[in-house]
């Protein structure tokens, strides 16, 4: 059962001090920070791109989904060990906060990191492909 995870005040849990978590909204402690997902500003097309990069992922299992707040699990391949991984859409900005934390363990070998870094890529891969995609207005 996930420890943690939720949001309370408007904000993700903080991490704990163990090395087994990132967090966008931990920006004073430089060991968990990291970068929020960034979007166009176009929330629902960001949902939507987010959903598609999910059902490309092994071993995914969205948790719960709400206008604003998303909490996905992620299992490992070799012995099954499951990550929380909780998304909250910033009603104001262009911004996704994350955080990702193992449920198990006090280090992850970066595994946390790297998720967050690859959902990142995938998501700003899809959003230049569908820039480049988009029709061109015509002028009458």
């Amino acid at each position: 059962m996930a420890k943690n995870v939720g949001v309370e005040a408007g904000r993700l849990h903080a991490c704990p001090k163990d090395k087994n978590c990132v967090s966008s909204q931990d920006r004073g402690d430089a060991a968990h920070f990291i970068e929020p997902l960034r979007h166009g500003g176009d929330v629902a097309a960001a949902k939507e791109a987010l959903r598609a990069i999910l059902r490309e992922l092994p071993r995914v299992r969205v948790v719960a989904e709400d206008e604003r707040y998303w909490h996905i699990e992620f299992r490992s391949r070799l012995f099954g060990f499951v990550d929380d991984v909780e998304l909250l859409f910033d009603a104001n900005e262009p911004v996704i906060h994350v955080r990702s934390a193992s449920r198990f363990g006090t280090y992850d070998w970066g595994v946390n990191r790297r998720r967050v870094e690859d959902l990142r890529r995938r998501l700003e891969a899809r959003s230049k492909r569908e820039r480049r995609d988009a029709p061109v207005a015509q002028a009458p």
